[in-house]
């Protein structure tokens, strides 16, 4: 079946090429209200397993959305998303799952829908379901905008007070966030209220208006948004301390690799290159060398332990330089948490080893009820994780390896001194 679904006849007309294209994103549609509506069923048959075993209400249904999450390949994160949206979906809005089922709503467009409504109680939601998806054929030519506006529309018009109190919330969940960009540039984003957004994004571009030195004006705005967050020039260096991994060859310029901005990700070798030789030119800087030893044929970060309960700060670093992001599969977040895989409670020790790196979400989602981890490190000296779902299900992460190009292969006599420094730490 997948097969035919796939399958492409590059030599069919054009016409019969857009039919096709058009097929299978009705398919998609289809598959996504089928995903919600598997996703609702398990939540409410987890829900009712937990209720009979005893499980006080609040605690029922956690790390469910990483399950489904980690089902979907995608982050944990998402999964709530993925979550709510199936259950709002199939208990509170008929028409707009009906709408996607059909192919009239793609995915990302019922979840607009959802979410312009999750202010609103139940009984309002299904009026704004019904008025704008009962007839799907008003949904044709509706741009994404336009239905966002209809669904605020009706949702003022249902629940003025309810609209107003959740953008009185909001402010609330103002915040800044750091994302990679290619070629080495990060994306820094500000959720602010709209009259602070305004203003700040006013300030910067009457910055640009004043400005002719030959800068584009977006460097302009750039520029002018490093220097009063920072109270120094675009071109200064910021005492703030960047943790940059990269091996001794690519340091020296004997190999071009890749080097990695711990909060970043990887980055080319000649850039990290750069970043340190300006750090230790600069005497305002204060740039530190500490050397970490990785096993020369993978990469591998050689380990630490610890007899504390909590991870010392040292070892910390060290998992964080060796994990780079959180362990869960698909999770692309921050280390937060530096959690034992086998808990200390039940003999779990501090160590490298049985320390893993996890986002917050992630380290309270495997802390619920018959969620497993195991961790080791292979024969090749890699730290593996595995996660064992409550269904049963089994996934496993690698520990990225550090930047650099993999060494010749191991002599016997390395094979041995390795299988033996790998035997120690684990014992």
């Amino acid at each position: 079946m997948f097969e035919s679904l796939v399958a492409i006849d590059e030599g069919a007309d054009q016409s019969a090429l857009v039919e096709r294209i058009g097929q299978l994103e009705r398919l998609k549609a289809a598959a996504s209200a089928a995903q919600a509506r598997l996703t609702a069923a398990l939540d409410a048959s987890r829900r009712a397993t937990e209720a009979a075993s005893g499980i006080p209400a609040a605690r029922r249904g956690r790390g469910l959305a990483t399950e489904v999450a980690l089902a979907r390949r995608d982050s944990p994160a998402r999964g709530g998303q993925h979550l709510g949206f199936a259950k709002a979906l199939v208990n509170e809005m008929p028409h707009t799952l009906a709408a996607l089922e059909c192919g009239a709503l793609s995915e990302w467009r019922a979840t607009l829908l959802v979410r312009e409504s999750a202010c609103l109680d139940v009984e309002d939601r299904r009026r704004l379901d019904a008025e704008l998806c009962s007839d799907t054929s008003k949904l044709d030519g509706v741009g994404d905008a336009a239905l966002v506006a209809d669904a605020k529309a009706i949702a003022y018009r249902l629940d003025p007070h309810a609209v107003v109190d959740r953008a009185a919330k909001a402010v609330g969940d103002r915040n800044v966030t750091m994302r990679p960009a290619p070629d080495t540039m990060t994306y820094v984003t500000a959720l602010l209220p709209v009259a602070q957004g305004v203003s700040v994004y006013a300030a910067l571009k009457r910055q640009a208006d004043i400005c002719c030195d030959g800068r584009s004006r977006g460097q302009v705005m750039a520029d002018t948004m490093v220097e009063r967050v920072t109270g120094r020039p675009a071109d200064e260096a910021v005492p703030v301390a960047v943790n940059v991994v990269i091996s001794d060859q690519a340091l020296l310029g004997a190999e071009q690799a890749a080097a990695v901005v711990a909060g970043y990700g990887s980055v080319p070798s000649a850039i990290a290159q750069k970043m340190i030789l300006d750090a230790v030119t600069d005497e305002r800087s204060r740039a530190t060398l500490r050397r970490l030893y990785a096993a020369p044929s993978t990469g591998a970060l050689v380990a630490l332990e610890s007899r504390s309960r909590l991870f010392p700060r040292g070892l910390a670093d060290f998992i964080e330089f060796r994990d780079q992001r959180c362990r869960t599969p698909y999770c692309d977040a921050p280390v937060r948490h530096h959690d034992h895989a086998r808990p200390h409670r039940r003999g779990g020790r501090t160590s490298s080893v049985n320390g893993q790196g996890l986002c917050e979400a992630c380290n309270y989602a495997k802390e619920s009820a018959g969620w497993n981890a195991a961790t080791k490190v292979d024969e090749s000296g890699r730290h593996t994780a595995e996660f064992v779902t409550p269904t049963g299900a089994h996934y496993h992460s690698t520990a990225p390896p550090m930047p650099g190009t993999p060494r010749m292969p191991m002599t016997a006599a390395e094979i041995y001194l390795n299988g033996a420094l790998l035997q120690v730490i684990a014992a």
